[in-house]
């Protein structure tokens, strides 16, 4: 049994849900570190892409991982994610690497690869962690967990002014469909699939803002480690 001093909070659901936003502005209020883990993810997409590896090839994508640094750093409280010590953070945003972190995420290698990571993490500060199995194998001893989602369409919208704001040309409808294929390849890997943990709140942020969202988990989180 994992004996923790230090505090964890998980909070786990699928793309656009504002799990990253909201995360990374309740861990500011609340003096944790945040630690974005689906960024990690999107980072070994990259690396196949840059590699012209095939994102589901298990094989080719495991060929990799030895020659892969990937690590985290904190720029004025703001996480950056490194590869090679180079900073990807603003370059693994694209919904091309989106759709590659979800299929290298699918595969053990690649999980087992960036576990350590997020583990070792967590057991040296306070953290806020998000991704889609957090509260279900990387940190089940989180004294916190929250299953957060909306509606698809709801998701969509955001991910799509996000990206517009980016000056992506991808349509809401193009945004929309990657979302629902994310949403079911997430959910139905066999590897750490998408799900709530059973001790998990279920938290739907369709139609909040992200005030709205950041008081709501606040008060939920607040309430959880008093208890």
């Amino acid at each position: 049994m994992t004996t923790k001093t230090t505090v964890a909070v998980a909070i786990d659901g699928p793309s656009g849900a504002g799990k990253s936003t909201i995360a990374r502005v309740l861990a500011s209020e609340l003096g944790f570190v945040y630690v974005d883990t689906g960024a990690l993810y999107r980072t070994v997409g990259l690396a196949a892409l840059r590699r012209g590896a095939d994102p589901h090839d298990a094989a080719a994508v495991e060929s990799l991982l030895p020659e892969l640094q990937v690590s985290l750093g904190y720029v004025e409280g703001s996480q950056r994610v490194f590869l090679n010590g180079e900073d990807v953070s603003d370059c693994i945003r694209t919904p091309e690497v989106s759709m590659a972190a979800s299929a290298v995420s699918a595969l053990p290698p690649v999980r087992r690869f960036l576990f350590d990571l997020q583990q070792d993490t967590a057991r040296r500060q306070n953290v806020i962690m998000d991704g889609r199995d957090i509260g279900t194998v990387v940190l089940p001893f989180a004294q916190v967990k929250i299953f957060l989602t909306a509606s698809a369409e709801d998701r969509a919208q955001r991910r799509f002014e996000e990206l517009a704001a980016k000056g992506s040309s991808a349509t809401y409808d193009e945004v929309l469909r990657d979302m629902k294929e994310r949403d079911y390849n997430d959910s139905h890997r066999a590897a750490a699939p998408l799900r709530p943990a059973e001790d998990a709140v279920l938290v739907d942020t369709t139609g909040n803002t992200l005030e709205q969202s950041v008081e709501l988990l606040k008060s939920l989180v607040t309430e959880r480690l008093k208890g």
